[in-house]
């Protein structure tokens, strides 16, 4: 029988094979750097920020939530993070494709040190929200599927106002 965590793990892969192909998408059209930073209304995340977003997140879960040690990217995380409001500055597709990448492996690398005997614990960073690490292997598996919808529909939003 496959462990809590290996089954998780295949959730995300899942997921990342539907984030990536959005990001494909994007790609393969005209202008990406213009998809990517187009908002669907005022003041509200462009696709770019839905992405790194995702990916932020797992190298903050990988490092600092779960181990209590420094993330990688810190010039991102700021801009990127929950709760951080979308700036103008659009990030490229390959960076974002590195961030999500390097975000996983990191988060991969973290998951591969815990059991499901571990699950049951709550890290220090996430003793004030009162999450296990089986409860946020649960959110983080939501999170990217959330936020990929997010830009998913954003792309098609753009579509729409913008006809080929």
């Amino acid at each position: 029988m496959s462990s809590t965590i290996d089954i998780t793990l295949a959730l995300w892969d899942l997921n990342r094979e539907r984030t990536l192909g959005t990001l494909k998408a994007i790609e393969a059209m005209p202008n990406p750097q213009a998809v990517l930073g187009w908002r669907p209304g005022p003041g509200r995340a462009h696709i770019g920020w839905q992405l790194m977003h995702i990916g932020v997140t797992e190298e903050l879960f990988a490092t600092e939530r779960f181990l209590g040690t420094t993330p990688g990217y810190a010039d991102l995380v700021p801009r990127f993070r929950g709760g951080s409001t979308p700036d103008d500055n659009i990030p490229e597709a390959g960076l974002i494709r590195d961030v999500l990448e390097n975000g996983r492996s990191h988060l991969r690398a973290t998951m591969s040190s815990f059991s499901d005997a571990d699950l049951a614990i709550i890290p220090a960073a996430l003793k004030e929200r009162g999450l296990s690490i089986g409860k946020a292997l649960q959110i983080l598996a939501w999170h990217e599927a959330h936020h990929q919808g997010q830009a998913h529909i954003t792309l098609n939003l753009y579509k729409a106002a913008h006809p080929a």
